[in-house]
């Protein structure tokens, strides 16, 4: 073998062993953890106290965005006080399983 097709088949390998390393969440149980979003999240026409503005449906959201977005939280890159304390008490488990339930549900 030429010395391209063993670096091309090392990519290959290396790309299927990172796809594959990705967990998928559990919808069921993300469904049991979205209870506190829905208390914002869940109410149509809701708008938040502090800071002011209107809280965004996530049901149906991206799940690579909803996963990103509480990452983010987590990591204090986004934000807004109530989710960054949200965000800060879910493992990464926990933050797949609510992402792979909400971005299941019909927008």
């Amino acid at each position: 073998m030429t010395r391209l097709q063993l670096l091309g088949l090392t990519v290959a390998a290396a790309i299927f062993a990172t796809a594959s390393v990705h967990a998928e969440g559990d919808k069921a149980a993300g469904r049991k953890l979205i209870y506190t979003c829905n208390g914002c999240h869940g109410v149509p026409g809701y708008a938040n106290a502090y800071p002011n503005y209107p809280v965004p449906r996530i049901a149906g959201q991206n799940e690579q965005y909803i996963v990103n977005a509480l990452h983010e939280y987590k990591s204090g890159d986004r934000k807004h006080p109530t989710m960054m304390a949200q965000a800060q008490s879910l493992s990464d488990k926990d933050i797949e399983d609510i992402a792979a339930y909400l971005s299941s549900l019909a927008k």
